[in-house]
């Protein structure tokens, strides 16, 4: 049975349109505050469960690899059940994780958790911006998108403080603790005011098609996070590896063999499409592990209290903040292409910057260099996620917006196991919690970061000068005297 054309009860009223960018962003601010505080907590989570902190990159990446497994579901979900309780059940899901991980007692506890909460997560930000892109034309989109962030980017300004005073003077169970009453707000407005999105005929889950996404890309999260840990001999790591890779190419034949696929992978013949969500993958592989290394290289390797170390990393969403007010003339006066390349590389350099930094850093020019990472990484993630859709039809929006954030939360979770695991190959076992190892270890890790970063701007060469120019000039002749704000 196939699908017809979208349907609601009634279009969305100018008012709706207005509050619409604030609902979206209460979810992107729950989960933005949530990795923000788990980061700066990640020391004392390791000490109080007797691990070592590079043990806790299970934590995050199982959060972001249950994100990527349960996003392909999420498009199909909104057409079946409409975007308006899809997405209020999505955020009741994650904050009931938030509950559970909060009375987690051991690692292993914890991780099961962070999975509960990440496929309530998994709903929140594809249905999100379906809905958005569904409400909004196209050459109105990037300035909708950009609002969007506003309130989400306020998650990345408290979220460090937060985790810090939280660790410091109650407990690392309190950073989880802090999404309830905000999922609870959430839930009430979202379910009174969002727009309901919904297909007339639906078709079939691609059940099989789930099976082997999310069991090849599972083996190899897995294989990714135990390399180098010796828990595994390399035969076995290659038999693992072996299998997901049978299981993916297995996908792919039947997406391409059956009508209505579990990600429609047809939409990778449009340029615009293509470059946004591989480059965005390789270019979030580097960008994907920083959160875990700040923490690390701030705390253990510099000695600075979880305080301080949350201060650090607070330039970057201020200056992700103040971006947001340039993009729509950046873009409209640059292009997509020229922004994506050359903005590509200057965040691998300043990633790489970071591989300077240690114990006789002056503070000043960390917060030089987060500020100025914050700023580039901003026009990156806006760029990526608003060409997207430049070309995609208004019929395909649900399935444009689950793989690009599948894509998205995949190299993500890929990135900080790849940054841990990095980390810790220049880090013998036993060193793992010592400063000057810590510090050499994350300095590498930040290098590699870096030039992987800088080598994925070649995607981008593919677009052409004048694609996604209708959203961009739209976008700017709208900001007029006005500011635009937004981000990832």
């Amino acid at each position: 049975m196939s699908a017809t054309t979208t349907s609601t009860t009634a279009a969305p009223s100018d008012a709706i349109k207005r509050l619409l960018p604030w609902l979206v962003a209460v979810a992107f601010f729950m989960q933005s505050l949530d990795t923000t505080i788990l980061n700066t907590a990640v020391p004392a989570i390791a000490r109080a469960m007797d691990v070592t902190p590079l043990d806790v990159k299970a934590v995050l990446a199982s959060y972001t690899l249950s994100l990527a497994v349960f996003i392909p579901v999420s498009g199909w979900l909104a057409d079946r059940f409409g975007t308006r309780r899809v997405f209020a059940t999505a955020i009741g899901v994650f904050t009931l994780g938030s509950m559970l991980c909060g009375t987690s007692t051991s690692l292993p506890m914890l991780v099961v958790c962070r999975v509960i909460q990440g496929a309530g997560g998994a709903m929140m930000m594809p249905v999100g911006r379906m809905t958005m892109a569904r409400t909004y034309g196209k050459p109105d989109l990037l300035r909708a998108m950009s609002f969007v962030a506003v309130p989400s980017l306020v998650g990345p300004m408290l979220g460090p403080i937060a985790g810090g005073l939280m660790v410091t003077y109650l407990d690392w169970r309190g950073v989880f603790y802090v999404n309830v009453p905000v999922g609870l707000v959430g839930m009430y407005f979202v379910y009174r005011h969002l727009p309901d999105y919904r297909e007339a005929r639906i078709h079939a889950l691609d059940i099989f098609g789930l099976v082997l996404f999310g069991g090849g890309i599972s083996l190899m999260s897995y294989v990714l996070e135990v390399f180098g840990e010796h828990r595994l001999s390399v035969i076995e790591m290659a038999i693992l590896l072996a299998i997901s890779a049978l299981l993916l190419t297995g996908y792919g034949i039947r997406a391409s063999l059956t009508p209505f696929p579990l990600l429609k992978l047809g939409l990778f013949r449009l340029r615009t499409f293509r470059a946004a969500v591989s480059g965005g993958f390789f270019t979030r592989l580097g960008l994907g592990g920083i959160p875990f290394l700040f923490p690390l290289l701030y705390q253990i390797g510099l000695g600075l209290s979880p305080i301080q170390s949350g201060l650090l990393v607070l330039p970057q969403a201020v200056a992700s903040l103040g971006m947001k007010t340039l993009m729509p003339t950046i873009l409209a006066r640059l292009g997509y292409r020229n922004v994506l390349v050359g903005n590509t590389v200057l965040v691998g350099l300043l990633i790489m910057a970071f591989a300077t930094v240690g114990a006789d850093t002056p503070i000043w020019r960390i917060i030089v260099q987060a500020f100025a990472l914050g700023f580039f990484t901003s026009m990156q993630y806006t760029s990526m996620n608003t060409l997207v859709y430049a070309d995609v039809p208004a019929a395909h929006a649900s399935a444009a917006s689950t793989i690009a954030a599948t894509g998205q939360q995949l190299s993500i979770s890929f990135g900080v196991a790849g940054a841990a695991l990095i980390t810790a190959l220049f880090i013998p076992p036993e060193l793992h919690s010592h400063p000057d190892a810590i510090i050499d270890g994350t300095q590498k890790a930040f290098l590699v970061l870096g030039v992987l970063t800088i080598v994925s701007s070649a995607i981008f060469m593919e677009l052409r000068a004048d694609d996604g120019a209708d959203m961009s000039r739209h976008a700017k002749r709208e900001a007029g005297g006005a500011a635009d704000h937004g981000g990832e």
